[in-house]
């Protein structure tokens, strides 16, 4: 069997520099016709095309701390990963992706960065008071949801099923109300991401390729509309679905198979485009096939039972999820959704996620994409690790392209995509020298938030 370290390949290394460059020049070019097309026919509705965001070069609190963590994950975080045990690793990861997020945030300062981030007149807390009556709210969710309905939802209520709002509403009554705990919470959980990855990858591939990915998942340029997103908590809710699910695969217990059904069913009534994670969840099990095949009844039940549980709890209180997502595509349509133009944004999204994975994980896919060539054998390739980790990542790069295709998604997937983005962050285990790499995503991650304001 083949070594899951990668062999000396200096060609390599200049395509990654060449991937990492042309990926560079989409973002250009997503930048020069942007402000153009802005300009002159103002369809974008973007501050910055392609980002949601507007110049405003600043530096704020956070610039120290975001700066120091830079440094000590470029420093110190390979030698870290390798040596510390596990279950050390983890609780690292997850400490040093809040403070990463956190310190970015921090740069606009804790007011703009996070406490009013969930409180504008787009967002979730703004409907904390309609769901006095919380059964009552979801028989009557779909008719608020067109522009033209009697007190029509805000845009991100409207645009999302209720799990989604009612999780502010929940946190308000658990006595943490408010904008400052709303971001918090985004912040802490959307971290807890890189750690369900790590799970993941070591479950699915081994445990050298998720070390050698922690360093990129935790200083991920991501971490730039991490802070204070609910994006981010979505993202961490589906980034567990699919770790337990790879536990379940693996030959765990299919307990496993249960909670990952469960989070696979809430993660579809926290975003309507996070179905698109089946894909994801089919490529877990592509690579635990062998797995899957010696018991497939005992991983299927609970893997069933635990996803038909938050559906048919939101259908028994009165929540039509089919009839809410028609409405939504008609509202979506009545918004910025119908004037922003398809043929920009279904290129110009891939620049913004060339932006939220950083030059690292460009050239990182372009290692997985040749780690499947040929394509003969495939299959029986599957026994190796590396082969495994490009099956993974590879499967969330087709997820992120469909829904680029779907048009559902135009502008804002900065923001949007990060539950697929951080698994695309797993390819920089393909890469040799790593540090150089880490030092290109903290210099595009700082770029952004000191250059811009960003927005949702």
């Amino acid at each position: 069997m083949r070594s899951s370290r990668p062999a000396p390949d200096t060609g390599g290394n200049r395509r990654d520099v060449c991937a990492a460059s042309a990926g560079a020049v989409l973002v250009v070019a997503a930048v020069l016709v942007g402000r153009h097309v802005e300009g002159t026919a103002h369809t974008l509705h973007v501050g910055w095309p392609p980002l949601y965001a507007n110049w405003l070069p600043h530096v704020g609190p956070g610039t120290p701390a975001a700066l120091v963590v830079a440094a000590a994950v470029v420093a110190y975080g390979p030698a870290l990963a390798a040596r510390l045990r596990w279950r050390t690793l983890l609780a690292v990861s997850w400490a040093t992706a809040t403070a990463w997020i956190l310190s970015l945030a921090l740069i606009d300062g804790w007011h703009r960065g996070v406490a009013r981030r969930l409180t504008t007149k787009y967002e979730y807390l703004q409907v904390i008071d309609r769901f006095q009556d919380i059964p009552a709210t979801l028989r009557d969710y779909t008719h608020h949801i067109l522009i033209d309905s009697p007190d029509h939802w805000p845009a991100h209520t409207a645009g999302h099923p209720p799990a989604a709002p009612l999780t502010f509403v929940l946190l308000d009554r658990a006595g943490l109300g408010g904008g400052g705990w709303a971001g918090t919470w985004c912040v802490v959980t959307g971290a807890s991401a890189c750690v369900a990855v790590l799970i993941a990858v070591r479950a699915l591939a081994s445990e050298e390729l998720a070390r050698r990915a922690a360093p990129f998942l935790v200083l991920a340029p991501a971490a730039v509309w991490m802070g204070a997103s609910a994006d981010a908590y979505f993202a961490a809710v589906a980034a567990w679905a699919v770790a337990l699910l790879a536990l379940a695969v693996t030959g765990r217990s299919p307990w496993w198979a249960a909670g990952a059904g469960l989070l696979f069913g809430l993660t579809c009534y926290l975003s309507y485009g996070l179905t698109l994670f089946a894909v994801i969840a089919g490529a877990v099990l592509l690579i635990g096939h062998r797995r899957v095949r010696e018991r497939p009844v005992r991983l299927a039940l609970p893997l069933l039972g635990g996803l038909l549980v938050v559906p048919a709890l939101f259908t028994l209180l009165g929540f039509n999820w089919w009839e809410a997502y028609r409405l939504l595509v008609t509202r979506y349509y009545q918004g910025a959704g119908g004037i922003r133009p398809y043929w920009y944004w279904v290129w110009a999204n891939l620049a913004c996620t060339v932006l939220i994975v950083g030059p690292a994980t460009v050239a990182g896919l372009r290692r997985a994409g040749a780690e499947l060539l040929p394509r003969a054998g495939l299959r029986a390739r599957l026994a190796e690790p590396r082969i495994r980790l490009a099956v993974l990542v590879l499967g969330a790069l087709l997820a992120l392209l469909l829904a680029d295709l779907s048009g559902m998604s135009k502008a804002e997937t900065e923001r949007i995509w990060l539950p697929f983005a951080l698994w695309l962050l797993a390819a920089g285990a393909f890469l040799p020298g790593p540090r150089g790499w880490l030092a290109a995503q903290a210099v595009v991650a700082l770029a952004v938030n000191h250059l811009l304001l960003t927005g949702w």
